[in-house]
């Protein structure tokens, strides 16, 4: 008898720890506890990284616009630790689950596979087009018109600089402060440069590598080794206060991102351009209450509200600056101005009139669509992440670091 029941408790086990299995990393993504419907976030870092915060930031608004819970998880590194945390949310109860880095991606397709009821939604990811799964969903925005602004004012200022003898023309060096040598800063950094180089000509870039999205130590010392290498500007893409401080410390005019650093940095401190998660966030959300479809790859603009400005610090930008924007900002809303127009810029001494960008993501990065349309290189329009990875003249890449 005793055996019996051994083998039945054993028998149920077996069945119990199978299912728990074929259900994969939880349940069905209904909501829990009081009915409210939840929507889950998965952040990098915290509050202390400018580039998660302004996630966070955007999370709490649209869900408190919307009148949902927010659950958010922060610090998840870009590993199986993604995965755990998508798995901890669905069990929660959230509807849906959003990711803001990069590497989170497979981990959150990962769950995606599993949890077919509940979306899943990344920011700055690639594969979304590609995977051909119905509730996973790839966003970002048009930040490069963001960036190609801040651009003109950083070039406002060195033209103030040139006509008042501070340097000359020729010593017109901007120096940028990047994470990696991906797509997504290389379009950035080259924008920034356009933007500048449209109202200062003779300007010139050099760029340094961190290889971290967030050290401060790093982020520092780059902009400390530009400085020192005769940059006269700076602008970034990585996501702590090293740079910004540097600058400040130093007396260089500095661009951040991802916020305003005046209070910082009140005697250096420019413009900040951003996403603002905000717009996106409410609409997967709506789409997810209401069981209608999301956007496979979505793309936020400055139409939308997706791309804004910081208020122009005046006290430190140069006379002009903000009439200078506004223009360039209204070309760039009627489609008169494109950032990356090939007229402005030239690859190895030579005007370009194609190019295959690796929109259709593999392991070799293989070119694999034309991007080049009506003398332009169309960004965000083949899929939502950057792809503009070309390396233009008038930039000097001081390392690499993939």
């Amino acid at each position: 008898m005793k055996k019996k029941v051994l083998s039945l408790v054993l028998a149920f086990m077996m069945i119990f720890t199978c299912s728990a299995v074929l259900a994969g990393c939880g349940g069905s993504g209904e909501e829990a506890g009081d009915g409210a419907f939840k929507a889950g976030f998965i952040c990098l870092h915290d509050e202390n990284s400018t580039y998660d915060k302004n996630f966070i930031d955007a999370a709490n608004a649209a869900c408190e616009n919307l009148g949902v819970e927010a659950v958010i998880k922060t610090n998840i590194p870009e590993g199986q630790e993604c995965y755990d945390a998508a798995c901890e949310l669905v069990d929660a109860g959230c509807g849906i689950i959003f990711a803001d880095s990069f590497g989170h991606e497979d981990f959150m397709i990962q769950a995606a596979k599993e949890n077919p009821d509940v979306q899943f939604c990344h920011s700055t990811g690639t594969k979304a087009h590609t995977e051909g799964l119905d509730n996973y969903h790839n966003a970002f925005a048009s930040i490069y018109e963001g960036r190609y602004l801040a651009g003109v004012a950083a070039g406002m200022k060195l033209n103030e600089m040139i006509e008042a003898g501070d340097i000359k023309a020729e010593e017109a060096k901007m120096g940028y402060v990047g994470a990696f040598t991906y797509a997504e800063v290389v379009s950035g950094y080259t924008s920034f440069y356009l933007g500048a180089k449209s109202v200062c000509e003779s300007v010139t870039m050099d760029v340094t590598f961190t290889g971290s999205w967030y050290d401060e130590a790093l982020e520092k010392e780059a902009a400390n080794k530009l400085i020192e290498g005769g940059c006269v500007l700076i602008s970034q893409h990585a996501d702590s206060m090293g740079a910004p401080t540097a600058c400040e410390k130093a007396g260089v005019p500095n661009v951040s991102y991802n916020g305003s650093t005046i209070d910082a940095c009140p005697n250096t401190f420019i413009v900040s351009s951003r996403i603002d998660w905000t717009p996106y966030y409410e609409y997967a959300i709506k789409a997810a209450q209401g069981g209608e479809a999301i956007d496979v790859d979505w793309v936020g603009n400055l139409s939308t509200g997706s791309v804004v400005l910081t208020d122009i610090n005046e006290d430190v930008a140069a006379e002009g600056t903000v009439e200078a924007v506004d223009e360039a900002k209204a070309k760039l809303e009627a489609g008169e101005l494109q950032v990356f127009d090939t007229a402005t810029f030239t690859v190895e001494g030579k005007a370009l009139d194609s190019y295959k960008a690796d929109v259709d993501t593999d392991a070799d990065f293989t070119p694999d669509t034309e991007v080049i349309e009506d003398g332009a290189f169309m960004e965000s329009k083949f899929r939502s992440a950057p792809y503009f990875d070309l390396q233009i003249d008038g930039i000097n890449l001081l390392d690499t670091k993939f």
